[in-house]
């Protein structure tokens, strides 16, 4: 049983450190007390429709959010949102920390992808805007899911991964999560000093303090963790980012030494109310049980730092970070892709049996086809072939960029034997199958063309 729970907690903090005890206080709830856990958002709702906009205003098409649900086999991504939310104050909040975790089962591993919150990138329906603002607009302006849904949304729309679940948390609630497990060992890499640490009180909220950590290893409470992951006026965002990541791994490190059964009462107790979520109790407790099976060095982890960024200062004399998305994409391939077989060769023209013919007709499959990559007219090319191959394509048009790494099939009405052979055809991988249902949908299945598929030669 203490394996159990030191898996569990393993688990929640590699997916996002700062926010994992009060995902361990819900399925604790659950398993110990047997209670009726409140339900939790859910995410996996419909985005109304959003008009063509030019290319770089973030206003692509983006019907829905095309993610599915979670079968316990594919690779699952995390959203780690932490707010400076404090005690009596009301949102909406901006987004001080953008994380993303992710876990693959079938390769049994992991990594964390830090973002920089002032990245200058399209948010999907908003034009462009810091990553920050994302959570803030979405709760700001009632989109469907709040804040943490456009905030999923912008970074997929961004990243080209798919982001299945959300965590956010608030300072607070980091404080009181590492104070519960003892506080945390963490190396100063070199002395850090600031004179501006925001220190605001109710009769002076521009007041600021002075911190001070010196090089070595440091023991740090809540508080000064805190301090010590936000301080970034004497240092850059992109400094920011790793100590946020060392606070995570030692977060980690500690929860793993700790028999946490005696101190379920207190942990129940003390994070309660400090984190919202999508995730599920079932879902967490399968994740736990995945992660003791994760070895150290399968832990991945890299931030977006200025190698992969230009400073920049809007027309409106905002500073912001223009992402170098040719320098980024390696990365994310790297923490997001799963290690495949080689690709079996390209399809080449051949007749087609009839047998499949009648199946397609049978279904009827009414199909889009997007170009997702930089090969112009790839969309037209690809819906032409399909046709000979006895698909029923009724659009094709470009995807919303032209950086997809991989085919994804969107599913929209369950034609399970088109999805099964498209999947075959353009090689789409199990978790980029996305199951949509919208049982008012035009269309049956849109399939965005990636950068794996080679069109057919002419025979």
């Amino acid at each position: 049983m203490s394996r159990f729970f030191l898996s569990l907690i393993f688990v929640l903090f590699l997916a996002g450190g700062v926010y994992s005890g009060s995902l361990f206080y819900f399925t604790v709830k659950d398993i110990v007390a047997h209670a009726q856990i409140p339900s939790l958002p859910n995410l996996h709702l419909p985005i109304p429709p959003i008009s063509g906009g030019s290319e770089g205003s973030g206003e692509g098409v983006v019907r829905e959010r095309d993610l599915p649900v979670w079968e316990k086999k594919e690779r699952v991504n995390i959203l780690l949102l932490g707010v400076d939310k404090r005690e009596g104050e009301h949102g909406p909040w901006r987004t001080d920390t953008i994380i993303l975790g992710t876990i693959d089962p079938k390769s049994k591993t992991a990594g964390m992808l830090s973002i920089p919150r002032d990245l200058w990138v399209p948010v999907p329906g908003y034009g462009e805007n810091r990553l920050n603002s994302a959570n803030f607009i979405g709760d700001r302006d009632k989109y469907p899911g709040g804040g943490p849904a456009l905030a999923m949304k912008t970074v997929e729309y961004n990243f080209g991964v798919p982001v299945h679940y959300y965590v956010l948390v608030d300072f607070d609630g980091f404080e009181k999560i590492i104070d519960t497990i003892g506080g945390i060992d963490v190396n100063v890499e070199r002395t850090l000093h600031d004179e501006k640490y925001p220190d605001p009180s109710p009769d002076d909220p521009n007041r600021v303090k002075t911190i001070h950590f010196e090089a070595g290893l440091q023991h740090m409470g809540g508080k000064a963790a805190l301090e010590y992951a936000r301080s970034r006026k004497s240092t850059s965002d992109f400094d920011r980012s790793r100590r946020q990541m060392q606070i995570v791994l030692a977060v980690r490190e500690q929860a793993l030494r700790l028999n946490l059964i005696p101190r379920v009462p207190e942990l129940m107790v003390t994070l309660a109310d400090t984190v919202q979520t999508d995730l599920q109790p079932g879902n967490i407790i399968t994740l736990a049980r995945l992660a003791g099976e994760i070895e150290q060095e399968n832990l991945k982890s890299a931030v977006i730092d200025y190698n992969m960024t230009v400073e920049h200062v809007t027309p409106n004399g905002a500073w912001v970070l223009l992402p170098i998305r040719e320098k980024i994409r390696p990365a994310v391939e790297e923490l997001f892709t799963s290690p495949t077989p080689p690709s079996p060769p390209s399809p080449q023209p051949q007749e087609v049996p009839v047998e499949q013919i009648d199946r397609l007709a049978q279904e009827g499959a009414k199909i889009v086809v997007q170009n997702g990559t930089p090969t112009a007219n790839l969309d037209a090319q690809t819906a032409a072939f399909l046709k000979k191959q006895g698909y029923h394509v009724v659009e094709f048009s470009n995807a919303d960029r032209f950086d997809y790494p991989q085919s994804i099939i969107i599913d929209y009405t369950g034609k399970e034997y088109t999805i099964q052979s498209l999947a075959v055809l353009f090689n789409v991988t199990p978790e980029n199958i996305r199951r949509s249902p919208n049982l008012k949908s035009e269309v049956d299945i849109r399939l965005i063309v990636g950068q794996d598929f080679v069109l057919p030669s002419s025979p």
